[in-house]
């Protein structure tokens, strides 16, 4: 199957298809199963299935393995799968690389942040590296350092991009307030500054309207972690939100992930989604909602029926701070 792309969205100098492929889970999350070391062939070939059908943006981080001394797992992952598919020089030069860096993992599963410029130099040369490129298309800050201050670690950011390791940078993470700190300081997407800011957005969790906001306003691309509720937590969706979601896509004939991806696109152009998938059907079933119609009138039913976040207990959702 492959999307007719007769609508793109904007990142940075970049037009892509409104859908991309999250690529963590094919590496893992730790002390899970949800990955697959054992299948390295097969996660290739969701990546290629991705791209075949006309997915033009892969997201990865440095961070994505299913443990510490696996470092850079992901990136390894993707830089073999693009290598190794089969698309034509056009379908190349419309691909759009994202990672991040600035989480650090240790020994014993020991988790930390670092901003400093010459961890940033060297983490951005590693993934570079990892991914066999020259130059990083899109590098995204992953989360705050607090021992360092905002506009230090901004002006290092910046240093990526003027010694040349990334063509452009986003933030990840970070609040309306910082972001607009940021876009003071490097600029927003018009200006080639900060073109990309990757946060949490799904059906439980709604909580970032104003980044929207500051997205919208500086032409900045929103690209939601977990767009569908996280790996584990999609089946959520089903489970309480029946009544909208559930009824809907069925009436439009579509799974509820295909319908929530496309409340996701009529929520704003700024947000381009990116679920991750470890089977090759699960992606193509989000790329059905770039075709899902929703009018202003069901939008706002699904609002209406979207609590800020779901009262369900802390621990279920429990997880490093890995995105």
């Amino acid at each position: 199957m492959e999307v007719e792309v007769n609508v793109q969205r904007k990142i940075g100098p970049w037009s892509v298809t409104p859908v991309g492929l999250g690529c963590m889970p094919m590496s893992g999350l730790p002390h899970s199963r949800l990955h697959m070391l054992e299948n390295r062939d097969g996660a290739i070939r969701v990546i290629h299935d991705a791209l075949d059908a006309g997915v033009q943006l892969l997201d990865t981080a440095d961070i994505y393995a299913a443990y510490w001394d696996q470092f850079g797992h992901n990136e390894v992952l993707v830089g073999e799968a693009i290598r190794t598919w089969n698309g034509s020089p056009e379908a190349r030069e419309k691909l759009v690389i994202a990672t991040k860096g600035g989480i650090t993992r240790g020994p014993g599963e020991t988790w930390g942040r670092s901003a400093t410029r010459d961890y940033f130099l060297r983490a951005a040369e590693a993934s570079a590296l990892r991914l066999g490129v020259d130059q990083i298309q899109l590098w995204q800050h992953h989360r705050l350092d607090p021992t360092i201050s905002f506009e230090d670690q901004v002006e290092n950011i910046l240093v990526l991009k003027e010694r040349k390791i990334v063509q452009q940078v986003g933030v990840s993470n970070y609040n309306a307030e910082q972001l607009r700190r940021a876009v003071a300081i490097m600029g927003g997407g018009r200006d080639g500054g900060v073109v990309s800011v990757q946060n949490e957005r799904s059906p439980k969790y709604r909580k970032d309207h104003d980044v929207l906001d500051v997205c919208e306003e500086f032409s900045i691309a929103y690209l939601p972690w977990s767009p569908l509720g996280g790996v584990s937590r999609k089946h959520l969706i089903i489970s309480i939100f029946h009544i909208t979601f559930v009824r809907m896509a069925e009436e439009k004939k579509v799974s509820v992930y295909a319908l929530t991806i496309a409340w996701q696109l009529k929520s704003s152009p700024s947000i381009i989604p990116i679920p991750g998938a470890t089977r090759s059907s699960s992606i193509l079933d989000c790329l059905q909602g770039l075709h899902v119609e929703i009018s202003d009138e069901e939008q706002t039913q699904i609002n209406s029926s979207l609590p800020e976040f779901i009262g369900v207990p802390p621990d279920l959702f429990a997880q490093p701070a890995y995105r």
